[in-house]
């Protein structure tokens, strides 16, 4: 098959290095076979060529915290859609967030494995993904959809087909439901092992799920399938506790303290910050209708997240780029990195989060999260250096070219 040769752009490996300038990057079927300086690379004149116009070439970017079929709506309008309309909605949500940049995800809730399919086999354009089905939470914890009149409203629908109800409490239960999305296709476990920001009866603080049952979640994963388990942690008793339980990433992490911390390095856990998420919510209140106390909670914690990223960082903690998508809108995602900068992570360490430790966080950085030599051609070419302007990656028009598994998926050079 003919070779693709990208030319005429900075090479930003994803693994640390110095980028390269007047570097070139080949491609062959889906794998990378070249990346590197021009004048190492012999052309033989039969290579497709695609001009990267002085722009920066960055592996594909990986949000490790995603909801694909989800965009936050007033109550109103949720109520008045019929229950398909979601699926086709994602179709729109897929492609935007390809298009901003995102060639891989992990869906931390409300994707079922039809539309992972419908990406796989191409009847929709989109990031791959990587599933957890629906998250598994306590009876009145994060989740929970249950409301003081009594009525259950939901920010997505679950029981249906392919989308197990995630409630359960006990041991037994937890060990059922985990058995539960597993069969139902889940490629990572969510639990929510804390309140949240969204729900309306409890607050981030409290800690949801025992030691035990956090315990038998992780088992269920990794002696059935070795599937890791993502948890939704936010306040410090509950984020300690699913560490100890041998999870493999901290989702949010708003209230980290030292304990936490050292716990995290001992365990090789992941940070999945998501500071875009209480941020938005502030941001888009209005628009679409954030319930009181989920604005009233975000100005809470906001200034809380940002020193235990702050913490996590310095202390070297593993730290992969996610955002919470679905709470703001899709393809908006790259906006995370320069929040991560603005909370003093360097512009490269962000890239590198976002991509390398995001692929290892998934455990693709066999196929994915770099621009070498075998690797899966996920890589985008960006107008400006982002090493010189992180912001820019926020701007979908600087992302010229979108190239996911060998395939130009946009090129608007």
């Amino acid at each position: 098959m003919t070779k693709t040769i990208i030319k005429n752009g900075t090479l930003i490996d994803g693994n640390g290095n110095a980028p390269i300038e007047d570097a070139v990057v080949v491609i062959e079927d889906e794998k990378i076979v070249y990346a590197g300086p021009k004048s190492q690379y012999i052309e033989t004149g039969g290579e497709k060529v695609l001009d990267a116009q002085g722009g920066t070439i960055v592996p594909g970017m990986i949000d490790s915290h995603v909801h694909m079929t989800l965009e936050y709506a007033p109550l109103e309008q949720r109520l008045a859609s019929p229950f398909s309309y979601m699926f086709y909605k994602a179709a729109d949500y897929l492609k935007a967030t390809l298009h901003a940049g995102v060639t891989s995800v992990r869906d931390a809730l409300g994707t079922d494995y039809g539309v992972k399919k419908a990406v796989e086999e191409g009847l929709i354009v989109g990031p791959r993904m990587q599933l957890s089905i629906n998250a598994l939470t306590i009876t009145g914890g994060h989740g929970d959809g249950y409301t003081v009149s009594g009525n259950e409203i939901d920010l997505m629908p679950s029981g249906y087909p392919g989308m197990p109800s995630g409630k359960c409490d006990g041991v037994e239960e937890v060990r059922k439901k985990t058995r539960e999305m597993l069969r139902a296709g889940a490629e990572v476990i969510k639990v929510h092992a804390t309140g949240g920001v969204l729900s309306p009866t409890d607050h981030p603080e409290f800690t949801q799920f025992s030691l035990e049952e956090l315990k038998v979640i992780v088992e269920e994963g990794r002696f059935r399938k070795n599937v890791k388990v993502m948890a939704h942690a936010q306040g410090a008793e509950g984020i300690k506790n699913a560490v100890k339980a041998g999870v493999h990433s901290i989702e949010h992490g708003i209230f980290i303290d030292d304990e936490a911390i050292e716990l995290m390095l001992k365990n090789g856990t992941y940070l999945v910050p998501t500071l875009l998420a209480p941020v938005a919510v502030l941001e888009t209140a209005e628009q679409v209708g954030m319930p009181k106390t989920a604005v009233d909670k975000s100005k809470d914690v906001i200034e809380y997240h940002k020193a235990s990223f702050q913490k996590a960082y310095k202390a070297g903690v593993k730290i992969a780029m996610g955002t919470d998508a679905g709470v703001m809108k899709h393809g908006t995602n790259l906006r995370e990195l320069g929040l991560m900068v603005d909370a003093g992570m360097t512009p490269m360490d962000a890239i590198i989060a976002s991509t390398k430790t995001a692929a290892q966080c998934l455990e693709w950085d066999e196929q994915l999260g770099t621009i070498e030599e075998g690797k899966l051609a996920d890589l985008i070419i960006v107008e400006k250096n982002p090493l010189e302007d992180i912001y820019a990656l926020a701007n979908n028009d600087q992302i010229k070219v979108v190239i996911k598994h060998g395939k130009v998926e946009k090129d608007i050079r």
